[in-house]
């Protein structure tokens, strides 16, 4: 089954400083385990896409105007500190198995080392249902 993990992340509820004021080494840690965590589903066979992503002030609502043009806005965080750090893709065989990465993931060092305890975000990804033809 194919599941996406959604890492979340909050500086304010977490405890930590903004990744901006990290040291070099925390930050380099950080992205290793990061690495590694990707390196070690790969080598599995079951990544599907797994991907960083940009800081919540570059996040954008679009919804179509009346005549199908874009409307943008700020968002998805604009009243919040909470953001969408990064996703996984993964096909695994059991919801266990997914609840074993995620805490895992979570554990991605911080500051000093000290493990983040990102909440992340567990959702099963559907098949398209076969559509008569």
């Amino acid at each position: 089954m194919k599941y996406m993990l959604l890492m979340q992340f909050s500086q304010e509820s977490a405890g930590f400083p903004p990744i901006t004021d990290w040291t070099k080494d925390e930050l380099q840690a950080h992205i290793a385990f990061m690495g590694g965590v990707e390196k070690r589903i790969s080598e599995t066979g079951r990544l599907i896409d797994a991907q960083g992503l940009d800081m919540p002030d570059k996040a954008r609502i679009v919804r179509a105007g009346s005549s199908g043009e874009p409307l943008v806005t700020d968002g998805p965080f604009s009243e919040t500190k909470e953001f969408l750090a990064g996703y996984w893709v993964v096909d695994l065989p059991s919801p266990e198995s997914v609840y074993e990465l995620a805490a895992y993931i979570s554990t991605a060092p911080g500051p000093g080392g000290r493990p983040l305890n990102m909440p992340i975000h567990v959702q099963p990804v559907l098949d398209a249902p076969d559509l008569p033809a």
